[in-house]
């Protein structure tokens, strides 16, 4: 199974051993085509959903389920059977922001921001809203059955999610998100949006000296690539910076590095505050690179760009080429397979870019100013600059390119500090003493061989935290 789902289960089970009723909302094929089980290539081929019904029947078995099937409905077919791709983007139906939601799904489905006009895209988002209204529909239909206290759903970006999470939020039922954590096999859980990381950090946290010593063997480790996320090891090698580099860049008066991210992710939603999206910032950044000669950029593309089976069809070396940014001295691009040092990189920097990659939290960590050009988790915290507009972000960028020398407020290196030890060992809930890796599909896992009682919450911190979260509404958080 997913990370995800193996989480949402086995919180199921802790909830049913307290004698917890849980109904578990399943898909029975009612989605016309889902997230998922998508062809991004051929929007003709039906979702496999024998397959993935078996395994949701044997998975909940003896677990009370609800199963939604797909019921269209005649009157929305009518109103969007004729719109255009932009229409169909902002289309609202009974208020509910269908094409929102539909959008934000199909941009991770084709691994791309922009959508073309063409028959493929428009049938994806009919496919896509008229799946999210049936979903809305059916769950509406639950919770005027059940009356749930409290709803429980993966990230509540995608369309499925997003239209519960919708239902929950006009009829004012608690509805938790969660996503993967930092750390392998942990899961972070919010009354919010979980792919906004949202975490009140007190002023009175300070690290303690055992605390910074588990996070600089951390971060020993991660400076030299040895870390994964959500199941992937993103680096599997670092290289230094080469003689060739080394000897271009003596010729500049200074080096910034510029750290891009994956144009699909869902977290692009939540950093688009300043620019309309990270294409539009890296064009901004071109017209700096060309006003600036004497300082060598190097534009490094974020190393998900080309992971196999998840490839961006809208990636920073398409941009890249199609700008011309090549034909530019003072410019070097690292492809994401390209696996220098990032660290070496900000070493040297005057200063470092980046539009919302975790890249820019552990610059800050190292002590470097860092520009931001969109909403991070990390800018929760004074960790780096965030302008609040683009003409306050050009002024600074500007200031920044001819200061001769960078000052850093000492409060954002402190503050990384704190956001990254609170990110990695307080919010992150660690489920490794369940889960293992499935050695079959990356990122996908196995439970590992425990009594049933070790989900107990005398037995488990995270099960203690998950269960005084949902039924006593404390934070999300382990113990300090």
């Amino acid at each position: 199974m997913s990370q995800n789902a193996t989480y949402s289960f086995l919180l199921n089970q802790a909830l049913r051993l307290q004698g917890v009723p849980v109904i578990q909302f399943a898909c029975r094929a009612g989605m016309s085509r889902c997230v998922l089980g998508s062809n991004r290539d051929d929007v003709a081929q039906e979702p496999p959903c024998a397959r993935c019904v078996a395994q949701s029947t044997s998975v909940f078995e003896g677990i009370p389920t609800h199963w939604f099937e797909f019921k269209p409905d005649p009157d929305l077919q009518k109103c969007i059977s004729g719109l255009n791709v932009n229409d169909l983007i902002n289309f609202y139906y009974n208020d509910a922001p269908l094409g929102f939601w539909a959008v934000n799904s199909l941009r991770w489905v084709l691994r791309r921001h922009h959508l073309s006009d063409d028959d493929t895209t428009r049938q994806f988002m009919r496919h896509f809203i008229l799946s999210a209204w049936n979903i809305l529909c059916q769950f509406e239909k639950l919770v005027d059955e059940a009356h749930p206290q409290t709803v429980i759903v993966f990230n509540g970006m995608f369309f499925p999610e997003a239209a519960v999470r919708y239902v929950c939020l006009k009829r004012k039922i608690r509805v938790l998100t969660h996503e993967v954590g930092l750390r392998p096999f942990t899961a972070f859980f919010t009354d919010g949006e979980a792919t906004a990381y949202p975490i009140h950090i007190g002023d009175d946290f300070q690290l303690t000296e055992e605390m910074n010593r588990r996070l600089d063997d951390y971060l020993s480790q991660r400076f030299q690539g040895n870390f994964s996320m959500a199941g992937i090891r993103f680096w599997p090698e670092i290289k230094g910076l080469d003689a060739a580099f080394l000897e271009k860049a003596a010729q500049f008066k200074q080096i910034v590095p510029v750290f891009t991210n994956v144009i699909f992710d869902t977290s692009q939603v939540h950093a688009n505050t300043i620019f309309e999206e990270m294409f539009v910032w890296l064009d901004n950044i071109l017209g700096v690179i060309k006003a600036h000669p004497d300082t060598l950029f190097v534009l490094r593309a974020h190393p998900d760009e080309h992971r196999e089976g998840k490839a961006s069809r809208e990636s920073v070396r398409d941009w890249v080429i199609d700008r011309g940014v090549l034909k530019l001295n003072n410019v070097v691009f690292v492809d994401s397979k390209e696996f220098i040092s990032s660290y070496e990189l900000i070493q040297r920097s005057h200063f470092v870019m980046v539009y919302n990659s975790t890249i820019g939290l552990e610059a800050a960590l190292m002590g470097k100013a860092v520009l931001a050009g969109g909403k991070a988790r990390f800018t929760q915290l004074r960790t780096a600059y965030l302008p609040s507009s683009k003409s306050e972000y050009e002024r600074l960028l500007e200031k920044l390119l001819s200061s001769k020398t960078v000052s850093v407020p000492e409060e954002f290196k402190i503050n990384a500090r704190r956001f990254l030890y609170y990110q990695l060992y307080v919010s992150s809930l660690p489920f490794d003493a369940f889960l293992k890796e499935d050695g079959v599909w990356k990122g996908y896992v196995m439970a590992k061989d425990f009594r049933i009682s070790s989900l107990q919450p005398e037995n488990s911190a995270t099960m203690k935290v998950l269960l005084d979260g949902i039924l006593r509404k404390t934070p999300f958080m382990m113990p300090l």
